[in-house]
């Protein structure tokens, strides 16, 4: 028994110590996927609370399961067996209301982050049969109507309807759409980029009304960057002579479009403009149904984000009425709009007015009914509401920053956490919270999905990695642990690191710091992080750091928002910080640290070296913003307002004007396709690099976005990585 006793101890050692290996990680296979994380995406919960649907791994069936046992029920639908089939996968698929439709998504082609169109068809479950939706070309964003007999969508900028009870015919609802001219019922590039959502058409509860937001972008600014025949894909017909992407993009301070919401009468084809009391400058960044078809909830923004207001307005009339207002010193976060979820009477909202993000209760009148929680923690999202018990189900990070947990709250505001485990946890519920789908991870452990009942007890286990256990304990893999530190200016940070394989307390090692930085965002939680080059770099010797400074996540809105007005600045001296902190640790050697992030923690990166403590000697930034009048409207008001408003602050947070201050060794990498954030910010950041005599090194990216991949190039990209550091370092 004692010798089996240390088998198994052993052999869980190496399930979850990750170090007992001997293979050593390999670059090639760590970036090109060879450590995959079994995941268990695609859930959807059907209308009846007990069963849930996926698509298999190839995309040609639709099962469906049960809720209770996890067991397998009935495959919905399949490609090998359905009538009429002209395809032979499909991406995605959308359940009508009454689930005896299911809209197919085949051929999808992305657009922007989160836009994308692709070819529908409707597969009638009861008669096994297949049809396509339109035949005018591929659609976007299609929807179903309450009473499951239209589907509405988008094709070339206009909104279209089918009503499935007349043969499927096809109506043009607006004539106006047109590229980089008016937009209806999808946003443009920046609402979908910063508000983050693709669909701005609904109908209403009764399904007798289509409301939708109409962009106007004619005014707004031209942005172009080239395009070269490149390969993986080729352009061919631009071999010999570039092309150009050209589409509307405002920055910082520039004209936005401008937004209205509409509403067509399917039955008599009026429609009409909403008397929305909008700023002229003003957001409109949701259109939501409610359960009442006289109410359309309309939610605003003024320019500056400090200001949310929703309206419930009355499709026909035409008459908003503010229902709910939340002001804030700095800005609204962008997670409050689909924390709002409406029931018959009530209706959800998440804020951060008592300096913590917390959920709140409402009537549909606007009245307060309670703060349904509160604490000096964050409520991370809100799931749903149970009538019966009168009972909230939200995912908070109650126990810690670094931590998020699962929860139910009843009516006397018993609370009870529901997920077991400690780390990151995040819940699909069945549609009548009866069940979840509970996703597990923590630092050291790949995830663990199980499906749980709605007093927390685990009804059956769907994923276990314990194939990713098995292969990562052949290897040697540094393991992660967190720290903290406390600032020169008595500021507490988390951070988490890895020690090199074979660390010793005698040895003195470079030191790799990787960041993001960005507003409310969390690099240090504890959760498992796939495989990637931070850990290669680790097994090659670095000790690679990362700590959350100011102006990142989970700690309340003043440790979030302390950054307003001066992006930069504090999240620079913070990296600066870790830097000099680590510098007294015997086993670092002070004299070789460097830094390296991606997209704002690029910028971190550039903001870092020139913070005028020559701590860093070498750091790679990705794909940064170098000034935020380069950046959108959105994003970078919301933080920094307009360049007019504070000129300071935009000269503050300006890599350009701390340039002359850059210390160590640079290499600036970005693509030249990047729609998000312009091979512009590194265009003119490295001439000024020039002007100012700072030598640095620079690797552009043909015909690569802001994820820079594509066949051989996330492989090429950080071996250029890993050779500067090995070179600097």
């Amino acid at each position: 028994m004692k010798k089996l006793n240390i088998v198994l101890a052993i052999c869980l050692l190496c399930l979850n110590g990750f170090a007992q290996g001997n293979k050593a990680l390999d670059l090639k296979s760590v970036i090109s996927g060879e450590f995959p994380i079994e995941s268990f995406r695609g859930v959807v919960p059907m209308a009846d609370g007990e069963h849930y649907t996926r698509i298999n791994a190839n995309g040609t069936q639709i099962i469906k399961y049960s809720f209770k046992t996890g067991e397998q029920v009935q495959v919905l639908f399949d490609v090998a067996t359905a009538r009429d089939v002209s395809f032979k996968r499909i991406d995605d698929y959308t359940f009508s209301p009454d689930e005896k439709l299911i809209l197919l998504q085949t051929e999808t082609a992305q657009k922007y982050r989160r836009s994308y169109s692709a070819v529908h068809y409707l597969y009638n479950i009861k008669n096994n049969k297949v049809e396509p939706l339109s035949d005018g070309g591929p659609q976007e964003v299609p929807i179903f109507s309450p009473d499951g007999t239209m589907v509405a969508f988008v094709r070339d900028n206009n909104i279209y309807l089918v009503k499935l009870l007349f043969g499927n015919s096809e109506s043009q609802i607006t004539e106006d759409g047109k590229f980089n001219e008016v937009l209806n019922g999808i946003p443009d590039w920046v609402y979908e980029e910063e508000f983050g959502y693709n669909r701005a058409l609904e109908f209403t509860a009764d399904s007798q009304m289509l409301a939708y937001v109409r962009f106007d972008e004619s005014e707004v600014p031209l942005f172009s960057f080239p395009l070269f025949a490149g390969e993986a894909p080729r352009l061919s017909a631009l071999e010999l002579y570039p092309g150009s992407y050209d589409y509307k993009y405002p920055k910082a301070g520039q004209k936005n479009s401008t937004v209205s919401v509409h509403t067509f009468d399917i039955r008599s084809k009026v429609t009409r403009k909403m008397n929305l009391p909008l700023d002229a400058d003003g957001y409109i960044p949701r259109i939501r149904a409610t359960e009442d078809p006289n109410k359309l909830a309309i939610m605003t923004l003024n320019r500056h984000q400090n200001r949310f207001d929703m309206y419930f307005a009355d499709p026909r009339s035409t008459v908003c009425r503010l229902v709910v207002r939340d002001e804030s010193p700095y800005y609204i976060n962008e997670s409050a709009f689909d924390n709002i979820k409406f029931y018959p009477d009530n209706f959800s909202f998440v804020s951060e007015k008592d300096g913590y993000s917390h959920l709140y209760w409402y009537s549909m009148g606007g009245n307060l009914i309670k703060q349904v929680t509160q604490g000096n923690f964050e409520v991370t999202n809100f799931i749903g509401w149970e009538a019966t018990t009168q009972t909230f189900y939200y995912e908070s990070n109650e126990e810690s920053p670094l931590r998020k947990a699962i929860y139910k709250i009843d009516r006397k505001g018993k609370k009870i956490k529901l997920s077991e485990k400690s780390g990151i946890n995040s819940a699909i519920f069945s549609s009548n919270l009866k069940y979840f789908i509970n996703t597990h991870s923590d630092l050291q452990t790949p995830p663990t999905i199980t499906i749980n009942n709605n007093e927390g007890k685990v009804l059956k286990t769907l994923v276990t990695n314990d194939k990713l256990k098995t292969k990562m304990a052949g290897y040697t893999i540094p393991a992660k642990e967190f720290f903290t530190f406390t600032t020169s200016q008595g500021v507490e940070l988390n951070g988490w690191m890895m020690k090199p394989t074979g660390f010793s307390e005698s040895k003195k090692y470079p030191v790799l710091m990787f960041q993001y930085s960005g507003p409310g965002s969390q690099q240090v939680l504890d959760r498992f992080r796939p495989l990637g080059w931070e850990d290669y770099m680790a097994s090659t010797g670095y000790l690679v750091v990362c700590v959350d400074g100011r102006g990142t996540g989970g700690r309340g809105a003043e440790f979030t928002k302390c950054t307003y007005l001066n992006l930069g600045v504090k999240e620079a001296q913070d990296q600066v910080e870790v830097a000099k902190y680590l510098g007294t640790k015997s086993f670092v050697d002070k004299s070789r640290i460097g830094i390296w992030g991606w997209s704002f923690g690029g910028y971190t990166t550039i903001m870092s070296m020139s913070e005028g403590t020559p701590v860093f000697k070498a750091g790679v930034a990705v794909a940064a913003v170098s000034d935020w009048k380069y950046y959108d409207t959105i994003y970078a008001e919301r933080f920094m307002r307009t360049p007019k408003e504070n000129a300071e602050g935009y000269k503050n947070s300006s890599a350009f004007t701390r340039a002359d201050k850059l210390n160590g060794n640079l290499l600036l990498v970005h693509g030249m396709a990047d729609d998000n954030v312009h091979y512009q910010n590194i265009a003119e950041y490295s001439e000024h690099l020039v002007q100012v005599n700072k030598q640095f090194d620079m690797h552009v990216y043909t015909n690569r976005n802001h994820s820079i991949y594509g066949r051989n190039t996330r492989y090429h990209l950080y071996t250029r990585l890993t050779n500067f550091f090995n070179n600097n370092l």
